[in-house]
């Protein structure tokens, strides 16, 4: 009987974690989330089919459905949503898609279809001892290619960014918590293990839950949209690095000097030498963003146009636009009074500080430069941008 009960509570624990999953996914559409509810369904379905079998003894049909819910779809479907949640390349996602596929029809129908051998009892099945060479070969090479994929994946995060921790740290404990999940699925497909056994799957279906919110969780930058910047180990490393840069009013005269060297004064005014005429230097720059990272990137963003604002007197507009149509498109638009005040702008220490800090959160950068032509601009046009 205790048996019969835990397998009636891992089948409750799953669907209930999978409904809230699913809540989840429909707040927040993310694929590597679809595929992880995918996941967590096919594991509830197996636990299902688990309790009349806890009840009754398994059954051929009882056991191929756990089996192909807890030794196939859900660690396969894990390491998927790995994938789809650490690859920012397009055509590493669709060759992902073409192998999953692969390992999902052939050995769906091999499990399916395969004869059965020995005699079946109330405790979770072990895969080896009711099928033969070729399905137990084929869920052995899945559950082998679904742990490298997902150690790959860990590897990938923490060597994609060396000098931010925290948001490597935090990816590599997304997929520790859906590697662990995987592997005690695969456990219990492969040994069955009893009614420890049963407590495994609820720990591996608490680990997929636990894993997903967290990856729905990314971490702050640190700052606020309104309330100032709040101090972290990034802010001192940042600190430690620009101790040695000029004061404003050293920027400012080495500024006056640079400028006066090139012919301009900073302000509009030509002082040397004759043959060189200002010309606006305009910019552009696209920015594809990873999914989940909308909002702390345009808090940053926020940040360095009050930064450019107050430290940048030849940045004549800086402006971010979002696209309605592409949600993970951010678009900045910047004229500088000329190539010089671009040079500038590009050596000061808050926009290397951006681009060290947004570098995680960017999955594709387009620069576009522009040559001014001709243009009308009305008198209001800062109080257009700037409401506040």
């Amino acid at each position: 009987m205790v048996e019969v009960g835990l397998a009636f509570v891992c089948a409750l624990v799953a669907w209930s974690a999978t409904a809230a999953l699913i809540a989840h996914y429909s707040r927040d559409p993310q694929p590597s989330m679809l595929v992880w509810v995918v996941s967590g369904v096919s594991v509830a379905v197996a636990l299902s089919a688990a309790f009349p079998g806890a009840l009754l003894d398994f059954s051929g049909i009882t056991f191929r459905v756990f089996q192909i819910g807890i030794g196939l779809l859900g660690p396969l479907l894990a390491a998927w949503g790995a994938v789809e949640y650490t690859v920012t390349s397009a055509r590493l996602r669709f060759g992902a898609r073409l192998v999953v596929a692969t390992l999902t029809t052939v050995p769906l129908v091999i499990l399916s279809v395969d004869r059965l051998r020995g005699q079946f009892e109330s405790s979770y099945p072990a895969m080896a001892d009711h099928y033969d060479v070729i399905p137990k070969s084929v869920l052995g090479l899945v559950h082998i290619l679904v742990l490298l994929v997902i150690l790959g994946c860990v590897i990938a995060v923490l060597r994609r960014r060396r000098e931010h921790t925290r948001l490597s740290g935090h990816q590599a404990a997304v997929l520790g918590l859906i590697g662990l999940a995987a592997l005690l699925e695969i456990l219990v497909s492969r040994l069955g293990m009893g009614v420890l056994g049963q407590l495994v799957i609820t720990g591996a279906v608490v680990s997929l839950w636990t894993g997903c919110l967290k990856a729905q969780q990314p971490p702050q930058s640190g700052r606020g949209r309104r309330g100032g910047r709040r101090r972290s180990d990034f802010d001192d490393e940042v600190d430690d690095e620009f101790d040695d840069e000029p004061s404003e009013a050293e920027e400012d005269d080495v500024s006056r000097k640079r400028r006066a060297a090139s012919g301009f004064d900073g302000y509009g005014g030509e002082s040397a030498p004759q043959g060189r005429s200002s010309r606006l230097r305009g910019i552009i720059t696209i920015y594809t963003l990873v999914e989940g990272y909308q909002d702390t990137f345009d808090e940053l963003v926020e940040e360095i146009v009050e930064e450019v604002t107050r430290r940048e007197p030849d940045t004549l507009l800086f402006a971010c636009h979002t696209v309605p149509s592409a949600p993970l498109q951010r678009i900045i638009y910047a004229i500088y009074r000329d190539q010089l005040a671009y040079e500038e702008h590009e050596q000061q220490p808050h926009i290397m500080e951006f681009a060290r800090e947004t570098q995680g959160y960017v999955v594709a950068t387009n620069v576009i430069g522009l040559v001014l032509s001709g243009a009308s601009v009305t008198d209001n046009l800062s109080s257009m941008l700037m409401p506040r």
